[in-house]
């Protein structure tokens, strides 16, 4: 992968990661209103028992794949088979299972947690503070792009990332202009029966590496912007 092509694909996974319509936060982590009934674990609490606990990052492949937590299992939400490979998970283990997400305000740890509790598979926590958190605070034990992360000065940094984010209107003026590529990648249980911008935009999931690959080499090649949105804002980075 050249030096270009990483740039682009980090930067479009940047803008995956944090919302781009930025509304203020009532609370620091609010999913711990919206589903109260979930057992949460810190930041500081999963580095105290990260041994002594089997850690699962419920995002796409994708994202797994790009940065995740060391020795961490990727079973993604939106897999339809989600809930029963936790439940084989727990009958071939003992221990305290952590789901985790790009936190804050992401809820698929919540819902993962959920659709555990639903599935009668016990002992499950929700590390809500996300991968970035973990990423900054450890970066010894992250994994970036197959490697371990080392320096947390190797993510891109909230400046870098913030030159990327456009306003709504503005993102609705580049579309308008009929020059951009305009990515949905929602997962397939966030998503309503059209798109924002029907007609105009192309699907590609997060987990459908080939097919993003080819919009961001398409971009590239074609200097052509690349707009993307997803349903929280969360995957952007």
């Amino acid at each position: 992968m050249t030096l270009n092509r990483l740039t682009l694909r980090l930067v479009a996974l940047a803008l995956l990661l944090t919302p781009l319509l930025v509304t203020a936060e009532t609370t620091e982590f609010p999913g711990r209103k919206i589903y109260p009934n979930v057992n949460i674990i810190t930041l500081k609490q999963l580095k105290a028992r990260r041994h002594e606990v089997l850690v699962v990052d419920v995002r796409s492949a994708y994202e797994y794949q790009t940065l995740h937590i060391t020795d961490a299992i990727n079973i993604p939400l939106s897999d339809e088979h989600f809930a029963g490979r936790m439940a084989n998970l727990r009958a071939e283990n003992v221990k305290d299972i952590v789901v985790y997400c790009n936190g804050r305000t992401c809820m698929k740890s919540y819902k993962a947690a959920r659709k555990c509790a639903e599935a009668n598979v016990s002992n499950v926590y929700a590390y809500d503070a996300g991968i970035m958190d973990w990423a900054k605070a450890y970066p010894q034990e992250a994994r970036l792009l197959g490697e371990t992360l080392g320096n947390a000065e190797r993510l891109i940094d909230r400046e870098t990332f913030t030159r990327h984010l456009i306003s709504p209107e503005a993102f609705g003026e580049r579309i308008a202009s009929g020059n951009a590529y305009v990515l949905d990648v929602r997962d397939r249980f966030q998503r309503d029966s059209l798109g924002l911008f029907p007609g105009r935009e192309r699907r590609a999931y997060l987990d459908d590496t080939k097919r993003l690959d080819r919009y961001l080499r398409n971009s590239l090649r074609e200097g052509r912007e690349l707009l993307i949105y997803d349903a929280a804002g969360k995957q952007v980075r």
